[in-house]
């Protein structure tokens, strides 16, 4: 049953991360470079501690651009107040979760620290397999 099925089992673990004192355009050319939408933010722990995404780098290079004054920190710009998942959330979870709101991702968290994130796409391999398992069980019966 698709709801047994574990975010364990499908987030990424490699992630690109920064440190809240990264500078702002070395996060945009990394996150270009690794053509994704956003990264998690953490302290020397490993814990997490925001989220930079191409919205907060567009409106910090907006604001830069109205007072004359490009730059700063990725600690300068990003979110704080994020949702976060456990490794034990099953996927349905997660999908109700991403329909509720505008996010494409969300950090895993387990014992503090940040230990992988899942994005819907993830989500939707999940289903995808979930449903071709189960279409060839019922065509094995």
């Amino acid at each position: 049953m698709l709801k047994s099925i574990k975010v364990r089992d499908y987030m990424t673990t490699h992630l690109v991360t920064f440190r809240a004192e990264t500078d702002l355009f070395t996060a945009i050319n990394r996150l270009l470079e690794h053509r994704i939408a956003g990264a998690p933010v953490v302290d020397s722990q490993g814990r997490l501690v925001g989220l930079i995404s191409e919205g907060d780098c567009l409106r910090a290079t907006l604001s830069g651009a109205y007072y004359e004054s490009i730059g700063g920190t990725v600690g300068d710009y990003m979110s704080r107040n994020i949702e976060t998942i456990t490794p034990e959330t099953s996927v349905i979870e997660v999908s109700e979760r991403f329909l509720q709101g505008k996010l494409g991702r969300m950090p895993v968290i387990a014992d503090g620290r940040l230990v992988g994130q899942i994005s819907r796409s993830d989500v939707l391999r999940a289903a995808k397999e979930f449903a071709q398992h189960e279409q060839g069980r019922s065509q094995a019966d």
